[in-house]
């Protein structure tokens, strides 16, 4: 069971950094598609790793004591803070850590004035790491903090995040994220359908396994009734021995 991990010092702190701004997740299912597999994906990834939290579409607030201060990036990695539910990343009740790496996923309704506030907003407030990524044109961005300042990524395609560890490649058609194994990320449709082909192949496995059991039982019992014949012939337990490849003690255990 997951629990609530931030710890608030009055009642008055609960309620003040709403959990919500009236918006919605994602305009499009386009949109929404590709923030459920980033962060779903880093959620897997870092599945084992237990102070690491991961979000998506959650209100982060970086300032004590002002709530008109915040963004929801569509996906969020915190490393250094435990996993666990939250209303909001109030950034005064995590240890005073902020986000290293967000991640956007744009959508026709995005305008430039409200990207460029929140590059703003991720470059004033530490983030490390700001990618974005718009799945319509197929377009990947990122910018990697250099003291102060969040640079912009040159080379792009087969980059590999410092932070997370995994690489972007960008084929003409889409974007594809892999782990360092070579796993990549998966849509919860592809992930079942992965699950299911995996059982699918421990299954034949599992019966191949069985079939060449049941195949060296045949042989084996095959020839022991060849052996137990040659000794009825009347020909020696050494004669048996050396036309079957066998042992004297072998042939001795098969009588």
């Amino acid at each position: 069971m997951v629990q609530q991990v931030t710890e608030f010092e009055t009642a008055d702190d609960l309620d003040f950094y709403p959990e919500s701004d009236g918006k919605p997740m994602a305009e499009n299912t386009i949109q929404f598609r590709w923030i459920v597999l980033i962060k779903e994906g880093l959620e897997i990834f870092f599945a084992s790793v237990l102070d690491v939290f991961v979000a998506g579409d959650l209100l982060w607030y970086p300032v004590r004591g002002n709530k008109y201060i915040k963004c929801a990036p569509d996906a969020m990695v915190v490393f250094g803070r435990p996993k666990g539910d939250r209303g909001a990343y109030v950034q005064h009740r995590e240890g005073n850590v902020a986000p290293q790496v967000v991640f956007e996923v744009l959508s026709p309704g995005n305008r430039s004035a409200e990207m460029k506030r929140k590059f703003n907003f991720y470059q004033k407030y530490g983030v490390e790491e700001y990618y974005i990524y718009d799945p319509i044109k197929n377009i990947l961005q990122g910018w990697l903090r250099s003291n102060s300042i969040l640079k912009p990524i040159a080379n792009i395609n087969n980059w590999t995040s410092p932070r997370l560890n995994i690489k972007f490649v960008l084929t003409p058609a889409t974007l594809e994220i892999y782990e360092p194994n070579g796993e990549k990320f998966l849509t919860p449709v592809e992930l079942k359908e992965e699950s299911k082909l995996e059982r699918q192949r421990r299954q034949q496995a599992e019966q191949q396994a069985q079939l060449e059991r049941q195949q060296c039982e045949l042989e084996r019992q095959a020839r022991l009734d060849a052996v137990r014949r040659t000794l009825q012939m009347g020909l020696s337990v050494e004669q048996v021995a050396q036309a079957f490849s066998l042992t004297v003690q072998e042939i001795e255990e098969m009588k």
